[in-house]
Formats: structure tokens, sequence, C-alpha cells
């Protein structure tokens, strides 16, 4: 199945704009998934929304309810929420550069691949690509998708460009409450001595393709061979049971656009800064 783009825009660096696409990196429909069926009948088991007093409720009943106390709700009409929904925006600009060491693995959220939109494009996307991973920094920046607005952090990914969401500050729980109780001493000189050398044994360079889902591997076979066989109980849905419920700116001198890029952006650094540690 071809690739659909869940964003198209402009990647700007200055004063250069690139026309680009994301494409999710990941496949969510990689592992089995299931329909829950009603064993008697056969078909498919619905989910309804419903009020204690009162019974299944319309979509349009509904409304957001923030708590601001045990029980005590403030409730939020739909076109409250829809008034504060940012409109997408066709320009991701990248508006600071960090080395990749600095940024926690703990920030990133979901990967996507960044596509330059046409052949006039590619020029460009290599010279940001080129330029990234010469200096080995990441890119920063904000990207409004969906009503939302995303931080996001681009580098450098074999011939191309990886965009992963991040996730906010706020989001992210302290780990020193958790680790508290860890006793603060040091190792046994001993048993630090076999452990190191068990875990030098086993250094290896990473190879996802080496390790396997093994409860999904497990699953597969057991529905072909349920599938062979002409006891395992099937059912057909009729027609009402399937329903479940609930600008591209084409570069046209990319020199003169960098050279313009540095005119506006300020004087040349004298040197380069120190590296966090």
């Amino acid at each position: 199945m071809a690739s659909r783009a869940v964003w198209k825009g402009q990647l700007r660096l200055s004063l250069v704009a690139i026309p680009v696409e994301l494409h999710p990196a990941t496949r969510s429909g990689a592992r089995l998934s299931f329909r829950q069926i009603h064993g008697p009948s056969g078909k498919p088991v619905r989910y309804e929304k419903t009020v204690a007093g009162v019974g299944p409720v319309k979509p349009d009943e509904i409304l957001k309810g923030y708590e601001l106390a045990k029980g005590d709700y403030l409730l939020l009409q739909p076109e409250d929420i829809d008034a504060i929904k940012l409109e997408t925006r066709k320009t991701l600009e990248l508006v600071q550069f960090v080395d990749q060491s600095e940024i926690s693995p703990l920030y990133f959220d979901r990967p996507y691949y960044v596509i330059p939109s046409d052949d006039l494009a590619q020029d460009a996307y290599r010279v940001v690509r080129d330029a990234l991973r010469a200096e080995g920094k990441t890119a920063l920046g904000q990207l409004t998708m969906r009503g939302r607005e995303y931080l996001c952090a681009i580098r450098p990914c074999g011939d191309g460009l990886l965009l992963e969401t991040l996730r906010y500050e706020d989001e992210i729980r302290e780990a020193a409450p958790l680790f508290s109780a860890i006793e603060d001493q040091k190792s046994d000189d001993d048993l630090l001595d076999v452990a190191t050398q068990l875990i030098r044994r086993k250094a290896a360079p990473f190879d996802a393709g080496a390790f396997r889902d093994h409860y999904d591997e497990a699953l597969r076979a057991l529905i072909e061979s349920r599938r062979k066989s002409r006891k395992t109980p099937r059912t057909k849905l009729g027609d009402g049971d399937d329903q479940r419920g609930g600008g591209a700116t084409n570069v046209v001198d990319l020199m003169s656009a960098l050279k313009e890029s540095l005119k506006k952006d300020g004087p040349k650094p004298r040197g380069r800064g120190k590296k966090s540690a």
C-alpha cells in the first residue's frame, strides 16, 4: 500500500523554503488486531455511551468536563474547544539547532519521514540534510497539525530527514522521586567487574531484525492452524452488522537564499560553543 502524507507544507530555514511532505515512519497495522464477537449470536459487540438512570445518549448531548475538585466538573461546549484549535499551518520553521545527544530519549514521541515534494526541492533538501550531518546537529521547530501544535526534532536519517515529534517538558515525569529509595553507595568492585565483562562480551551493533515478537508469531501460527480446521467456529457479518460505534514555493536560487539568510540572521560567530556534557 502506497504511503499517504499526513502533512504537506514548507520546511523553512531562514529565507530558504523547501516543499516537503511528512509520512509516518511506523506501521500501525503491523500487529494483529481482533473484533469482539458475541459467541451465541455471532454478531459483533458494539459500544454504546450511556448515562446511569438515563440510558443511551446522543453524541451531540455529550460535553467535555474538566474536574476542578473531587466530583466537581467545569463543562465546556464543543464550540469553546473548536474556537481555540489552531489552523494547520503550512510552514515548519527551523528555529534552533542542538547536538543530537542533548535530547533525552524521554522526549521522543512519533517518527515521520520528511520527503521533498518535487524534483526542484531536492537540491535545497540535500543541502539542509548534509549541513545537519556535517555539524552533528538536530533542528528544532514547531508544527501545527490537526488543531494542535507539536514540538519537532529533525535530523539526518540515511539519505533523507527524520522528523520526530517531542513531548513538552510538562509531560515528562520527574525521575528523582521514583529513584530516591535506591541507596547511594558504591557498587562492589568484584560484582562490577563481572557485570562489565558480561556487557562487553554481549556488545554488538544494533540490529532490529535480530529480535522477534514471539507472541505475535505464536498468534499468527494459532490463527493459521485454526483456519485449516473445519471445526473452528466461523461467522459472517451482515450489511448492518459491521458498523462500528463509537503550497509550495520553489527555491529558484539556493545559494542566494542561503547568503541572504546569513545576512538576515547576523554576523558569523567567532567560535563554536561548548558542547553540553
